[in-house]
């Protein structure tokens, strides 16, 4: 059955009128009065719907039940990532969105080959908020990841509390000798204590930048003894700590 995200208070039984995105979607779809659909807002669960109207540029729906559904990762996982660069970026939002992903952090990074400032990196955030969205109408979450604007990491305080409170646990991937594994650091921690991950761009994090998130609290992390792409070790460390 279509999924579409409807970004406006939904209520069971009430007849409204599709927003613009929705609408444009369903007319896509060819669907007719008396087709079924879900919607999801976006605060929780999802509800089942009737199209009961067909404009020609609008749709009107009827909404029946809300269901308590939820399919979010068991832990909380925060990515805060060294932007790749074309289309690779557009990619690590898409899969990390499928995989549960809470919130993903866009970072400029002094090897980042990407650079984003003003209307522009928030035209691109708009850009990844929007496969965001249309990643949990396809894989059926409920609940959007946040897209943050796209912050320097020379503001480390700022990025990090405004993804997680401050309270995460905080890793950084690593290609030091003697880094833990993911594993292993992560052996003691609660099972539903939320997890910060920061990971570099194409070129990794500079020297400086791993000395100043070490003294942020981030303990350095490896995947293992393999070199991967950038947006690769994101979406592995995810899928390690995001759990089913």
């Amino acid at each position: 059955m279509p999924r579409f995200h409807c970004p406006i208070p939904l209520t069971a039984g009430a007849t409204l009128e599709l927003p613009p995105g929705a609408a444009r979607h369903v007319q896509v779809l060819r669907m007719q009065p008396g087709d079924a659909l879900t919607l999801f807002d976006g605060s929780g669960g999802e509800y089942a719907a009737t199209v009961e109207r067909m404009g020609r540029s609008d749709v009107s729906v009827i909404l029946g039940a809300h269901a308590p559904v939820e399919r979010e990762a068991a832990r909380a996982v925060h990515l805060a990532v060294g932007m790749p660069a074309n289309e690779r970026m557009d990619w690590l939002v898409e899969k990390a969105t499928e995989l549960g992903a809470a919130s993903i952090q866009p970072l400029a990074t002094a090897h980042g080959v990407l650079r984003l400032s003003g209307e522009r990196a928030e035209k691109k955030r708009a850009h990844w908020e929007a496969i965001a969205i249309a990643a949990c109408e396809q894989c059926g979450r409920n609940h959007v990841p946040v897209i943050h604007p796209v912050r320097p990491f020379s503001s480390p305080s700022v990025w990090i509390d405004t993804n997680t409170g401050g309270t995460a646990l905080r890793l950084v991937l690593s290609l030091a000798e003697g880094t833990r594994r993911l594993a292993d650091a992560t052996a003691s921690s609660p099972a539903d204590r939320s997890v910060l991950v920061l990971s570099g761009p194409e070129g990794g994090l500079s020297g400086t930048e791993e000395r100043e998130a070490l003294a942020c609290g981030f303990a350095p992390v490896t995947l293992g003894s393999r070199v991967l792409r950038a947006e690769t070790a994101a979406l592995a460390a995810l899928v390690s700590l995001a759990g089913p």
